[in-house]
């Protein structure tokens, strides 16, 4: 089974709790406006791998020290057969090793269409942030990027693990982007606030640092 991949980063510390495996799935057919992500959109062959392939890396960089993955995008449920496997694989893994890692997931799909189409795969999840980004809404909660975005626990472990971050507020002092660097190119990680990509942007060219292509512009 292929999976198509824009990228995926460990350890994640801005997309839910702990310390966790983040996967980027490539290609999107919703496209919201003002998306951060925007070289996540198109499809693209050339970004496949086996999801087998992508369950060693997993393995190897989680180890002992995982506390959750995070699937995001892209859109993940634009690959349902796919993700089913990727999600099965994440779970015999966890049972297997009696690992206690949670499974959250990000769709810009409304939750009454997954309910609808994907029913099966939301019961593979411990947590879901769905609804498309609408960037004309504030950011008021953590890790969700729009006010209409909600964090819903799916299980019995989601309950446990992410109750007590359902209503949490995002806080404006507190971390919520990290930066990874891959040759020449440098990720950003995270739900950034409004004006904050064009702030970094204009900070690093203060520095004589110019960006060549970003993924928040097309």
């Amino acid at each position: 089974m292929k999976i198509a991949v824009n990228k995926a980063h460990f350890p994640v510390t801005v997309l839910g709790p702990g310390r966790r495996i983040g996967i980027w799935l490539q290609g999107c057919g919703i496209g919201c406006k003002g998306c951060v992500s925007q070289d996540t959109w198109a499809r693209d062959a050339g970004r496949e791998m086996t999801v087998a392939q992508l369950l060693i890396w997993c393995r190897e960089v989680g180890g002992g020290a995982l506390d959750g993955v995070t699937i995001s995008g892209g859109e993940p449920f634009d690959q349902p057969q796919a993700l089913a496997a990727l999600l099965d694989g994440l779970i015999r893994w966890r049972a297997d090793s009696a690992a206690d890692f949670d499974i959250l997931c990000y769709s810009g799909y409304p939750l009454a269409r997954l309910q609808k189409a994907h029913e099966k795969l939301l019961r593979k999840l411990d947590a879901l942030i769905p609804e498309p980004y609408i960037d004309n809404q504030p950011l008021t909660h953590l890790w969700r990027g729009s006010a209409n975005q909600p964090l819903l626990p799916l299980s019995v472990r989601g309950r446990d693990r992410y109750a007590a971050f359902v209503a949490a507020v995002a806080d404006p002092a507190a971390k919520r982007m990290q930066a990874a660097v891959d040759g020449e190119r440098i990720w950003y990680v995270g739900i950034p606030a409004r004006g904050d990509m064009a702030a970094l942007e204009q900070s690093c060219a203060q520095r004589g640092v110019a960006f060549d292509t970003v993924s928040w512009r097309p």
